[in-house]
Formats: structure tokens, sequence, C-alpha cells
């Protein structure tokens, strides 16, 4: 039978396309409030070059140009603005920069889906407008939407019980949970999924007419 879905579909080549938003995180996480907008210029630099290159050799991502757009904004605000808007954006902006981005690919999963930019270059051109390379890239693209969008309220809910924590004590096993084994959870269930579920989709369209 003819290889018609994205099997060979590198979820690490996916999560290539985020490593400026982890950069963004784990920098502005280093540097505070003051760093932020130098953090989100970095990111922004990062996802410049992505974009460059992906002109170069076919053409940028979408995951690419949200982040060159969104990482821009962060910077020219943080450096146009007073302390406190550094201070809001290092509280609240920095972690609801998973929420935006998830939310993005979400909306546009059913649309445009931003897994069948990496599937293509594994699945050939005859096949892209197949029903069941749809299907697969629409799951896809909708599954990594909801992990990073769960990833980025992950880090909300910590601002959210920092700033209404009382005493001295902080909730640094609560901390841990949502900021490091939430995200890598994730990641780790995206990646398997990303690689099990074309051969399982697949298997579930050749059903009917294996049974007929």
């Amino acid at each position: 039978m003819p290889d018609n879905s994205p099997k060979n579909l590198n979820p690490l080549s996916i999560f290539v396309g985020f490593v400026p938003w982890i950069v963004f995180t784990l920098v502005a996480q280093r540097l505070a409030a003051d760093g932020v907008a130098w953090s989100a210029l970095l990111a922004a630099v990062m996802s410049l070059v992505f974009v460059i290159y992906g002109r170069r050799t076919s053409s940028p991502t979408q995951i690419e140009m949200y982040s060159l757009v969104l990482f821009t904004v962060i910077a020219v605000v943080g450096f146009i603005g007073d302390h406190r808007v550094d201070q809001w954006l290092y509280e609240w902006g920095r972690p609801l920069v998973g929420v935006v981005l998830g939310l993005a690919v979400l909306a546009t999963s059913s649309i445009r889906p931003f897994t069948a930019e990496y599937a293509k270059k594994s699945t050939p051109r005859e096949y892209w407008g197949s029903p069941l390379f749809r299907r697969i890239n629409l799951v896809l693209s909708a599954a990594w939407g909801v992990a990073i969008t769960l990833m980025g309220a992950a880090a909300v809910l910590v601002t959210a019980l920092d700033a209404h924590a009382t005493g001295t004590d902080s909730p640094y096993l609560l901390d841990f949970f949502l900021n490091w084994a939430v995200p890598i959870g994730l990641i780790v269930w995206m990646v398997h999924f990303t690689n099990t579920y074309p051969d399982r989709a697949e298997r579930d369209a050749e059903e009917p007419s294996t049974t007929a």
C-alpha cells in the first residue's frame, strides 16, 4: 500500500520550532523582570534566523512566524515600557506566551494544521490532499495545541499561586510539578503520540476495506 500518511514525521523537528519559546522562558526566568525585553529580543532573533533559513530551503513554518511576531512585540513593549511593564511581562507575559502560542495552534489546526508543514517533507506530494493525511495532521496539530496551552496554563497558575501566597514559605513541590513535571510529561507524551498516531490512523482507515 502506498505511503500516504506522514509515518516518518519526526517529532523532534516539530520540537525545534519551539526552541525560541523555551529559550525565552528559561532566560527570562534567570534575568528576572529587568531582562524580559532582552530575553524576548533573543527569542525574536532566533525566530528570525529560523524564518530566513526556512525561506531559503522551502518556506517558514507557522510556528516560526508566530514566534517572530510574538517575541518582537514583547521585546518592543519591554524596551519602551517602564519597570511596572517589565514586572507585568515577567510575572504574567512570560507564562502567557505558551497560552497564546497554544491557542493560535489550536485555532488553525482545522484550517491549516502546522504539523502538515513538517509531514510534507516525508510524504509524496500526491498524498498531501488525501483525507488520511489531512485527518492525521488535524489531530496532531490539535493535540500539540492543547499540550502547549496546558504548559502555558501551568505556568500562569504558578504566577497566580505566588501572587496569592501568604507567609514566607513557598510551595516548592507544587512549583516543581507545574514548572517542570507538567511540561516534561506533556512533551514526552506528545513525542510518543506523534510517533504512534499516524500508524494507528492508517490501520483504522484500512479496517473497513479489510472487513468488507
